[in-house]
């Protein structure tokens, strides 16, 4: 069989609503053969024929698996950042739960243990990633895991604190708590 035919019969058999983002590492158990550059070019045909979309860099999303468009982004993050503690906390936080003015519309703010940065996702958004040094025994108490999105998230109080250490800007809190 062709790759491209094992790689849309695998993910047409295996892919659905709650696992339809992949990493490059993902398909090395299909293809062991492969050299990195021999699957980097195998992913690229994929997206061309549009089997797989690319999210971002090593990040691919498979369309046809009936995902939810809003929990994307937090998909994203867990996997961009899937040996370290995160946690979706500050503008994201605030904004969901009413003590920010504005909505956040395709951002999502994650304070993670792993290196800081913005990943643009194309027409999903942005994920900001800020790094934190906060040890996961002090922080593990003031979250809780959302079953939704499967990542963690801070209560009001660590939002207010990470902003803080962050360096913020805190002009919208309406509710400071």
């Amino acid at each position: 069989m062709q790759p491209i035919s094992l790689l849309k019969n695998v993910l047409e058999n295996n892919a659905d609503k709650t696992h339809f983002l992949f990493n490059v590492q993902d398909f090395y158990p299909l293809f062991p053969d492969f050299t990195e550059e021999n699957l980097r070019m195998l992913l690229s045909r994929a997206t061309k024929n549009k089997i797989l979309e690319r999210i971002c860099k090593g990040i691919y999303l498979y369309p046809k698996s009936g995902y939810d468009s809003s929990i994307v982004l937090f998909k994203v993050a867990a996997k961009l950042r899937a040996d370290y503690l995160n946690y979706v906390s500050l503008e994201s936080v605030l904004s969901k739960s009413g003590a920010v003015s504005q909505q956040l519309l395709g951002w999502i703010t994650v304070m993670t243990t792993g290196r800081s940065g913005k990943i643009s996702c194309g027409r999903f958004g942005t994920v900001e990633l800020i790094h934190t040094a906060k040890p996961a025994e002090k922080v593990m108490p003031l979250l809780r895991l959302d079953a939704r999105t499967g990542m963690w998230w801070a209560n009001e109080k660590l939002a207010l604190q990470d902003m803080k250490v962050a360096k913020r800007n805190s002009d919208l809190i309406i509710n400071k708590f």
